[in-house]
């Protein structure tokens, strides 16, 4: 099974968050199994050719993009078994960011990624034998089944090629004005409710949609979710078309990466047979952030982007009600402005008990889901969600709203007092939250039978690449069939 990957990201070349961990590891999950896998992503002038040992490949190629036939160069990588080819226009590709400034996007996005798509079917054209299945990741590729399936050309040439297409956060679409369809080559008569029309301009993640042979999202909750008016941002009533050519599969994590055994960002290493080590990390997060140094006193963490989508808004309307709950919380994350500003001046006011790092820092992430004794995500959605996942494998409980691969991980210990290994409310209010908390707190102040049980079962949940690969295999297998009436092997 030749399958190759299309995306924007991809860690470590490339990565501002989830988007970049999946295709970063999936592709050698589904090497393990059998699969040939190969990526192509932008070159991004952040990206370190001498690092990752670059190499010419293929001369230079041509792509159509608003009537004009544009030239490329292509670089060639390895990661282990894949190889990963990078499309170079420095004109669209070498800037300081991926998607934009601090204040906004690029106004050529639309123009980059309309490039990006027709430059991985150029190379999809150029690999021999061709790719069986061309996996596409988000908006950023999400034309590559259009072309596929509606340009004269590519449909002959890639006959015997599917496209899947992942939804990784719905609420990124790649929304543009009418005239782009222009810049696409795409004619009127895709510009319809039923094509790539979405209340009058041109949405880039809908004609994916539409057009690819399968879709995926990353977790079975999300799956649902995105079918409703709520979370379907607007796309629900399309996706609900789609429904049968949907699946739902839950990311997985790279255990090499996050594992309290193993972590060289700790101090002191740990597992399930012995505890010592995280106590010592405890005691060291609270060192680092001007806690009160205390193992008796529960401490809550928290690593995410400071935006409403994380659920920030909740944490901060209330905070001096929350806090009153007698535990510290630490906080690290980068987001908009309004939100550091709170938590800056709280942490001013209530110093030892609460403490904020603004910014991303890799080392006190796995410090923080290392040193606390519960990991805070109270989402307002949460298409898969990591953070959660590397929480268990610490030993450190979540506490998180019920959605998306929240839902999906987290046992509840209301819920099954057995297997239970969290906490969990559905309400997105400020009071569902702190309830939800209080219990927790009061949980961890019990100990005994019940805390010990949650631990272990934390220890026990085992979210690792494999299980997803092979649903993917499955999906690719699924789409293969319905493009080309013929069964595809491993």
């Amino acid at each position: 099974m030749r399958v190759l990957f299309a995306s924007s990201e991809m860690s470590p070349f490339a990565r501002t968050g989830g988007l970049g961990d999946v295709v970063g590891a999936l592709p050698a999950a589904l090497s393990a199994l059998g699969a040939e896998v190969s990526v192509v992503l932008p070159l991004y002038r952040s990206i370190d050719r001498q690092k990752f040992v670059l190499a010419p490949f293929g001369g230079t190629r041509r792509a159509p993009v608003a009537g004009r036939s544009m030239s490329f160069s292509l670089q060639k990588a390895s990661l282990g078994p894949v190889s990963v080819y990078f499309v170079d226009r420095p004109e669209y590709f070498h800037r300081e960011n991926y998607y934009g400034t601090t204040d906004s996007d690029y106004p050529d996005n639309a123009e980059r990624f309309i490039f990006f798509s027709r430059a991985v079917l150029a190379l999809a054209s150029l690999l021999e034998p061709r790719p069986q299945v061309i996996h596409c990741h988000d908006w950023q590729s999400a034309l590559v089944p259009v072309y596929s399936a509606m340009d004269r050309e590519y449909k002959v040439r890639f006959k015997d090629s599917a496209t899947v297409l992942t939804l990784h956060n719905l609420g990124y679409q790649g929304i543009f004005p009418r005239v782009e369809m222009q810049t696409a080559g795409l004619g009127p008569s895709l510009f319809t409710p039923a094509g790539l029309e979405f209340w009058g301009q041109m949405n880039f993640l809908k004609g994916g949609i539409v057009f690819a042979d399968a879709l995926t999202t990353v977790s079975r909750k999300y799956a649902e979710e995105i079918q409703t008016p709520e979370l379907g941002f607007g796309l629900d009533g399309v996706i609900r078309v789609c429904r049968e050519k949907l699946t739902g599969i839950l990311n997985g994590v790279d255990y090499a990466r996050w594992d309290p055994l193993s972590d060289p960002f700790l101090l002191s290493t740990y597992g399930p047979g012995n505890l010592a080590g995280k106590a010592a990390c405890k005691r060291a997060l609270q060192r680092e952030l001007k806690l009160e140094v205390d193992p008796k006193i529960p401490l809550v963490g928290m690593v995410s982007r400071l935006v409403e989508q994380k659920g920030i808004d909740l944490v901060t309307q209330h905070l001096s009600r929350l806090m009153s709950l007698k535990m510290q919380l630490a906080v690290l994350g980068l987001g908009a402005e309004r939100y550091h500003e709170r938590l800056r001046a709280f942490a001013a006011k209530h110093p030892g008990r609460f403490a904020c790092h603004i910014g991303y820092q890799e080392r006190l992430s796995h410090l923080i889901e290392a040193g606390s004794d519960f990991f805070l995500m109270p989402s307002r959605y949460e298409p898969c969600g990591l953070n959660q996942i590397y929480s268990l494998r610490y030993g450190t409980l979540p506490i998180v709203r019920a959605t998306g691969g929240l839902e999906d991980t987290v046992i509840d210990l209301r819920d099954n007092p057995r297997r239970g290994n969290g906490f969990k409310f559905s309400a997105y209010t400020a009071e569902a939250l702190r309830e939800t908390v209080k219990l927790a707190l009061s949980t961890y102040r019990k100990g005994g039978k019940t805390w010990d049980r949650l631990i272990a079962n934390a220890f026990k949940a085992d979210f690792g690449w494999e299980t997803s690969a092979r649903g993917y295999l499955e999906v690719y297998r699924e789409a293969y069939r319905r493009k080309t009436g013929k069964e595809l092997s491993a």
